[in-house]
């Protein structure tokens, strides 16, 4: 019997003057809502390899993990299935910002004007921008 496990993801927390950067995801779940840059871990790659590849895919932005926020496990937080995400701090060290890959658009947000968030991404955000 082949035991079902959850599918592991990364999301990257990039900060620029209290304004956080997210993607404006171009495909289904939440096509056309705002996200944390992130997605699913390959095999073979640390996570820490995962976020840096999945930023650059996304944003076009070089980053440097600067720490964990941390892990969310809800196995409801993606409509494709349970997943669990590891959340890392990361920070811009080249690179130019543009909408790449699963991206329509991509944008720093204001903490105080987020705009509704896919997935449980208003939750990690929230635990990011506490003092």
């Amino acid at each position: 019997m082949q035991r079902k496990t959850p599918a592991l993801t990364v999301d990257a927390i990039i900060m620029k003057d209290r304004s956080i950067l997210l993607v404006q995801r171009k495909y289904e779940p939440f096509q056309g809502r705002w996200a944390l840059p992130g997605g699913f871990v390959e095999y073979g790659e640390t996570t820490e390899q995962a976020v840096i590849r999945e930023v650059r895919e996304e944003t076009g932005l070089e980053t440097s993990v600067l720490g964990l926020l941390g892990v969310y496990s809800d196995p409801h937080r993606d409509p494709r299935g349970h997943t669990v995400t590891v959340v890392y701090r990361v920070t811009p060290v080249g690179g130019a910002l543009i909408a790449g890959d699963d991206a329509a658009h991509v944008r720093y947000f204001k903490g105080d004007e987020l705009p509704p968030l896919a997935f449980d991404h208003a939750n990690i955000v929230r635990d990011a921008l506490q003092p």
